[in-house]
């Protein structure tokens, strides 16, 4: 399983709500773990493996040995937020790319598990962080549409180059 790279379409489009809770989305979601643990992440959107579902994993340890705090998100949404605080995040579909970003310290989560069941969670702190980030992947929004006017001044050539990439590929 391949992770689209920034600029790719799909990356824009983000997820449409999961009806169906069969062996097909669970194959998916474990194809994405694995895909995140073999890139060294610690979050995966479905909409970054080219599949525009409402559906995210994550792993804040980021280890496959340590899947303690293995979550598989489908529709979530959050319904609270509490505190801010700026903290670095990159994005496997960012390769090398690193930003401070703005994000809530806590949150309150409701999503539904690969069998369908309604769950709420709390979170904080890098929990927290991740889930926000991996939910606006689900909106199609990116983590450098999040960035101050410095941050995005300082990360604009490399957004440049990522896209003049991408266009020579095609070529």
């Amino acid at each position: 399983m391949d992770i689209v790279k920034y600029p790719g379409p799909v990356l824009r489009r983000g997820g449409k709500k999961v009806q169906d809770f069969g062996p097909a989305l669970t194959q998916l979601a474990s194809a994405m773990l694995e895909t995140m643990y073999a890139s060294k992440g610690v979050g995966l959107a479905a909409p970054q493996v080219g599949s525009e579902l409402d559906l995210f994993v994550l792993n804040p340890s980021g280890d496959p040995a340590d899947r303690s705090g293995e979550r598989v998100m489908v529709n979530p949404e959050i319904l609270g937020k509490r505190g801010k605080e700026l903290g670095e995040e990159g994005c496997l579909s960012f390769p090398g790319l690193y930003a401070e970003v703005e994000r809530a310290t806590a949150i309150t989560v409701r999503y539904q598990d690969l069998a369908g069941q309604v769950r709420e969670e709390q979170l904080d702190e890098f929990v927290a962080r991740i889930v926000q980030h991996e939910l606006d992947h689900l909106r199609g929004v990116l983590f450098v549409d999040r960035l101050s006017s410095v941050e995005k001044l300082r990360v604009r050539n490399r957004l440049t180059d990522m896209e003049r990439r991408a266009l020579a590929a095609k070529a």
